[in-house]
């Protein structure tokens, strides 16, 4: 379906990963492996590659240089454009706390809003509905164009992205390029009990001390597993070696507190 669109639209189109056989959904394929896609995008000097999950709700890309271009980029790219073509009024962006600070500082450079809800596209929506924004998604490509849909759709984000790009005339990588993405580290932690572990004192002092050390050059989230005895701790920070060492942090005193159960 996506090759017909894009053919009625004028563009040159290659697809990959198109041949299911019943089983073989989202293996080496689409959004959730994306290097078959920038290797192609790269041999073939295209100007943009798109790549889909099993339902096509979400979408992330991949610029002419090989670079993935996560949900962040996107919300990035399509707020800009609307603004400019005078298309966003009031309206904030949506996103879930898992967004990069690197979207937010970026954003901030604009003067465009935004606001944060918890995980999952769900939240994202109902946010939308309840505030009337235009826009708002996920770091994993739902994106979801409150004026056009009222879910994520992948093809409509593509075609959204492609917007961007002929109207401004810029290639992908140019559109993207103030959205600077922090090092992430995500961590799984089992522990005793989710409640009474995110109350512990020396758990609470050790996220203290890592906002206040990190400043404006990180954050922390520590968040429950809805389904799971398990606490992510995640912190964003300029390198990869401060999300480990703050990380890290958090973890020991969770062991120094007995809350620990084991690290996944």
């Amino acid at each position: 379906m996506a090759k017909s669109i894009f053919d009625a639209l004028g563009a040159d189109t290659y697809v990959i990963g198109n041949t299911p056989d019943g089983l073989n959904i989202n293996i080496d394929c689409g959004s959730t492996h994306m290097e078959h896609l920038q290797k192609f995008v790269l041999d073939n000097h295209l100007d943009a590659g798109f790549a889909f999950d099993g339902d096509a709700d979400r979408c992330l890309a991949v610029d002419e240089k090989g670079n993935i271009i996560t949900g962040d980029h996107i919300l990035y790219i399509c707020s800009k454009y609307m603004k400019e073509k005078g298309k966003f009024g009031e309206s904030k962006v949506v996103t879930t706390v898992m967004s990069n600070m690197g979207l937010y500082k970026a954003l901030d450079e604009l003067n465009i809003g935004y606001e944060k809800t918890d995980v999952g596209d769900k939240y994202v929506a109902e946010n939308m509905r309840q505030n009337g924004h235009l826009l708002g998604g996920e770091q994993s490509g739902h994106i979801i164009f409150g004026n056009l849909a009222n879910t994520g759709d992948g093809l409509l984000t593509a075609i959204k992205l492609m917007e961007a790009m002929t109207e401004t005339k810029q290639p992908l990588s140019t559109l993207a390029a103030p959205v600077v993405i922090y090092p992430q580290q995500l961590t799984n932690v089992e522990v005793d009990d989710k409640d009474s572990t995110m109350e512990c004192e020396e758990v609470k002092n050790a996220v203290i001390r890592a906002e206040e050390e990190l400043g404006d050059r990180g954050r922390v989230l520590l968040r429950k597993s809805g389904t799971e005895p398990v606490l992510r701790v995640m912190v964003e920070a300029q390198t990869e070696e401060l999300c480990s060492q703050y990380v890290d942090m958090i973890i020991d005193a969770m062991r120094t507190a007995g809350k620990l159960v084991k690290v996944r």
